[in-house]
């Protein structure tokens, strides 16, 4: 396994400070980077873990944050501040935009090869930078066939992947048939994976804490959706040493 060091980063935005996660392979040079977004609840373990696998295939990966160095394990507290945010793509956009920022600040970080990769509202807010006509070379989400504004689409400039499970029902198939659609629309290079009976967030390992209905972890689709991302990356930002395998127990690889 590749030496992988890490360091918290702090960058302001939506009116807080920020608290990252950068991950950096082992070496000196330039090499691609992925944003990577988390669910609702905000920054974890989950998230911090996922960006140091993907630092150990040879990215330089931040794990951005939602609440300003919080978690919200509480549903109420989570839904009432990502529900708005949800249905203000200019804010998702800020908060997106501004980890980008964050990222491109790392020496190490390639500015041209830049992926986002994301969960639940860190997936909706990667599609807003797509959206946004953010020069990324690929989206990929999980839990997030969410629309944007009305033929802003056409700006993605890069392949898009979404995995849902087919018994979500926070995206339910109606959603799934208007992300669908609005892809198709847009020209967008863009497909959907449709796991076979699995619920809302079940990439997520179980939480010690409440859950909003219709979430539940399934860990064999867990495990093939983290190799779908890994794939992604591999076909649309490929890195050319790669210095190991990156695992991620938590995202679905295994140890």
């Amino acid at each position: 396994m590749t030496t992988v060091t890490t360091r918290t980063v702090e960058y302001p935005a939506d009116g807080l400070t920020m608290v990252g996660h950068l991950a950096l392979p082992a070496g000196t040079g330039p090499r691609p980077a992925v944003l990577v977004g988390p669910e609702g609840m905000g920054l974890g373990d989950v998230e911090r873990r996922r960006a140091e696998a993907l630092a150990e295939l040879g990215y330089v990966a931040l794990a951005f944050d939602l609440h300003g160095g919080r978690y919200l394990g509480d549903p109420e507290e989570m839904l009432a501040r990502c529900l708005p945010l949800l249905d203000d793509p200019d804010r998702m956009r800020e908060i997106g935009g501004a980890a980008l920022d964050a990222l491109c600040a790392e020496p190490r970080t390639d500015p041209d090869r830049i992926a986002a990769i994301g969960y639940g509202t860190g997936g909706a807010i990667g599609l807003e930078l797509g959206r946004a006509g953010v020069g990324l070379r690929a989206i990929g989400t999980v839990n997030a066939t969410t629309t944007g504004r009305p033929g802003e689409a056409a700006r993605i400039r890069c392949p898009v992947w979404a995995g849902v499970g087919s018994e979500d029902p926070i995206m339910p198939p109606a959603r799934r048939d208007a992300f669908t659609a609005e892809m198709r629309a847009a020209g967008v290079d863009w497909r959907l994976t449709v796991y076979g009976g699995a619920l809302h967030a079940f990439h997520h390992p179980p939480v010690d804490h409440p859950v909003v209905a219709g979430v539940g972890h399934h860990p064999r689709h867990a495990r093939r959706a983290w190799r779908d991302v890994v794939d992604l990356l591999a076909e649309c930002l490929p890195v050319t040493e790669s210095p190991g395998r990156g695992t991620d127990e938590h995202a679905g690889t295994g140890h």
